[in-house]
């Protein structure tokens, strides 16, 4: 979808699709605000981390920030997710599960990714928000639950939203599904209490979209998108990025912002000679991995580099794939300021 969304000659075709969302996105939040259509409440204060676009904002990062700042700061905490792209159905408690050996495919990949870096917080995988969310409490009492992408979830209430707008996206792109990549119209924000501008440091953002926050009046903070000095291979091992100089890379990803990893890569002085690109939440096949393996072949890489929600996937790759891969992680930052913001908001200071 998205090489396709990139190309303006096939996206005018989309338009008509745009305006029959927009309807529906109209009337779908008019009766959550008339209260015909019902939010609940959870025993427990909830913050929801989303965004109006569909990927490519950095929100992953982001739901393991906030988790490790709330948790240092003494507070019990829970994560609730959808489990975007998983096999499975109901309720699932990732930490139950997760040592059956599952396949990603049965939790998704971004829940996967956030229990390797928050071991001891509990997550959820729960379509319905609301009976996730109350299983989530009654087994853990957490004293506040992250929901991962839940803005659009207006189903379940919230305490604090937070939501994420990517500094890097091409201004074609801010237009109404399926002719551009937001869920929602621009004015929706004004439904956030923080609004980030994320991945700041990788890219400025363009006039168009602080001129969009100005002309709705929205307050916003900057954030960070930094890489580690490390890589990691396909066990979980760290291996010093200043080992990889000199050596020639042979990119590969299946996100929502395929650009800020490649800039990301040139600002490591990573030489990648070239990048092969997949929709968001790409689930790897065979054609995939032959497709790689030939790529291999004709250029020779030292290595081979991708994220860490991808690795996930590409685990299941053939041995001459998985020996030369590699992820570079990342990380999102936020200034004390913004952080102090949040805590006020949530009565936590």
């Amino acid at each position: 979808m998205y090489s396709f969304l990139y190309n303006p000659q096939f996206r005018i075709f989309l338009f008509p699709l745009s305006l029959f969302y927009w309807v529906i996105i109209f009337w779908r939040n008019i009766f959550y605000n008339l209260g015909i259509f019902v939010s609940y409440n959870l025993p427990c204060k909830v913050i929801s981390i989303g965004n109006i676009t569909t990927g490519g904002t950095g929100k992953t990062p982001a739901v393991i920030f906030f988790a490790e700042f709330l948790k240092n700061r003494g507070f019990k905490i829970g994560i609730l997710s959808r489990g975007y792209g998983r096999n499975s159905k109901g309720t699932i408690d990732l930490k139950s599960e997760i040592s059956n050996k599952k396949n990603w495919k049965y939790f998704g990949e971004e829940p996967v990714l956030i229990s390797q870096k928050l071991i001891n917080i509990p997550i959820v995988i729960d379509n319905n928000r609301y009976r996730g969310g109350k299983y989530l409490y009654n087994k853990y009492k957490p004293q506040l639950i992250i929901l991962d992408d839940g803005f659009q979830h207006r189903s379940l209430n919230r305490d604090l939203d937070i939501n994420l707008i990517n500094a890097n996206q091409p201004n074609h792109l801010y237009k109404l599904l399926p002719y551009g990549l937001l869920r929602e119209p621009w004015q929706h924000l004004k439904r956030s209490d923080i609004v980030i501008v994320t991945k700041m440091n990788i890219k400025a953002p363009s006039s168009f979209i602080i001129n969009k926050l100005r002309s709705l009046n929205i307050n916003h903070y900057h954030s960070k998108y930094e890489p580690s000095n490390n890589l990691l291979d396909i066990n979980g091992e760290k291996i010093n990025l200043a080992k990889m100089k000199n050596k020639r890379a042979l990119a590969i990803s299946g996100i929502g912002d395929p650009l800020s990893f490649e800039l990301t890569l040139k600002m490591q002085n990573i030489d990648f000679i070239d990048h092969i690109t997949f929709n968001d939440h790409h689930e790897y096949k065979n054609d995939d991995f032959r497709l790689i393996e030939n790529k291999i072949i004709n250029y020779n890489p030292d290595f081979l580099i991708t994220t860490e929600k991808d690795l996930i996937k590409l685990k299941y790759a053939n041995k001459n794939i998985i020996n030369k891969l590699f992820a570079l992680p990342m990380q999102f930052s936020i200034s004390k300021l913004c952080l102090d913001s949040i805590l006020q908001k949530l009565d936590l200071n």
